[in-house]
């Protein structure tokens, strides 16, 4: 099939690679304190938070997080993926609405803010307020794809109130329901908690994500798409690509810990469920310390196309399953991401697939 002209023309996670968007590192600070970015955290990250927010990360950190962006982008031009990252940001710099104020965060992941449906890019209402304005570094990728006949629509800028959350917001501890911090005062999420199967999508409610974002995407898109909500057991949960991944038509990896197969949604039936192994230990004590995103991040991975899957080297029992599982893994190195949010998955958003809307739960 030839490539098609639109610019951007992306609908699952598994069509053959040809255009991404890669985050950046440049100017990562550490996020502004608030109850919606302490929560996801253990109480003495969310202590840190308090007295380093608004710096710059260690050069320690983000050294070693930079050679590996260089090699994982290298690796995705190997395979002959075009690859475009956004303008560097100096996030320390103080923005504001009439209700709060706040510094930046970074702009690594892409994936968070940007939602790419067919040819169209949704950038999402997120509720960290250190993140308000991310997408204005993507601006010019934007609107380049804009002008090429891409369609780009934004949702909602939410107020971040006080009524948005919880007020005194614990999150679960073992044994307890899950709770989320999020009312339903107004839309919100981020388009890391939504993934895409053609015509289905499945998504997990949140610490970032609230019914009424999803409701918002819903009637966005139409009766010509389905969501679907994936139940999550994780006690802080925030983003579905260490919960639920789709690698192929009919193969989904699922999280042991936070996902009851016996509970997915009955369209999934049909499908073979891939129960995620183990992730390997991280020997590295300042890694395991200053990661955002928990051992799971095994799970984060990179479709290239139905057969051939990115997946962190340093996680053997992974790859391992994956070959089992009839796919043929990439190993790569981007362990010394996680500080700033992500692996191969949440540092990128796919913008072009070759391939065309489909239904595979018909």
């Amino acid at each position: 099939m030839e490539p098609l002209a639109v610019p951007v023309n992306s609908h699952n996670e598994w069509d053959p690679l040809e255009e991404i968007v890669v985050g950046r590192l440049d100017g990562a600070t550490i996020p502004s304190r608030h109850p919606v970015v302490t929560c996801n955290v253990p109480p003495w990250a969310g202590r840190l938070l308090g007295l380093a927010a608004g710096f710059k990360y260690p050069s320690v950190l983000i050294e070693r997080a930079q050679q590996e962006l260089d090699e994982f982008i290298a690796l995705l031009r190997s395979f002959d993926v075009t690859v475009r990252q956004p303008d560097p940001v100096d996030h320390r710099r103080r923005f504001g609405t009439p209700h709060w104020s706040s510094r930046g965060f970074c702009n690594t992941c892409p994936r968070d803010s940007l939602l790419v449906i067919g040819d169209e890019i949704i950038e999402t209402p997120m509720v960290w307020p250190c993140r308000y304005f991310e997408t204005h570094s993507y601006r010019p990728i934007l609107k380049d794809y804009f002008r090429r006949g891409a369609r780009w629509t934004s949702a909602p800028k939410p107020q971040l109130t006080d009524e948005l959350f919880v007020p005194g917001f614990r999150a679960a501890r073992s044994g307890e329901p899950v709770r989320h911090i999020l009312t339903e005062f107004e839309p919100v999420f981020d388009a890391a908690d939504f993934v895409r199967a053609g015509r289905d999508l499945f998504v997990t409610r949140s610490n970032v994500t609230n019914r009424t974002g999803i409701e918002w995407l819903r009637r966005h898109l139409g009766p010509g798409y389905r969501i679907h909500e994936i139940d999550s057991r994780c006690r802080t949960p925030m983003h579905i690509d260490t919960t639920f991944v789709l690698l192929a038509p009919g193969k989904a990896l699922v999280n042991p810990e936070y996902i009851d197969v016996d509970h997915l949604p009955d369209v999934l039936k049909s499908w073979d469920i891939l129960i995620a192994p183990e992730p390997d230990p991280i020997d590295d004590r300042l890694l395991r310390i200053t990661s955002m995103c928990g051992k799971w991040l095994s799970m984060n991975v990179l479709m290239l196309d139905e057969k051939r899957v990115i997946a962190e080297r340093h996680h053997t029992g992974m790859l391992r399953a994956l070959e089992r599982w009839g796919f043929e893994p990439v190993p790569g190195d981007l362990l010394h991401y996680a500080p700033f949010g992500g692996s191969f998955h949440c540092a990128t958003l796919d913008i072009r697939r070759r391939g065309t809307l489909e239904s595979y739960f018909d």
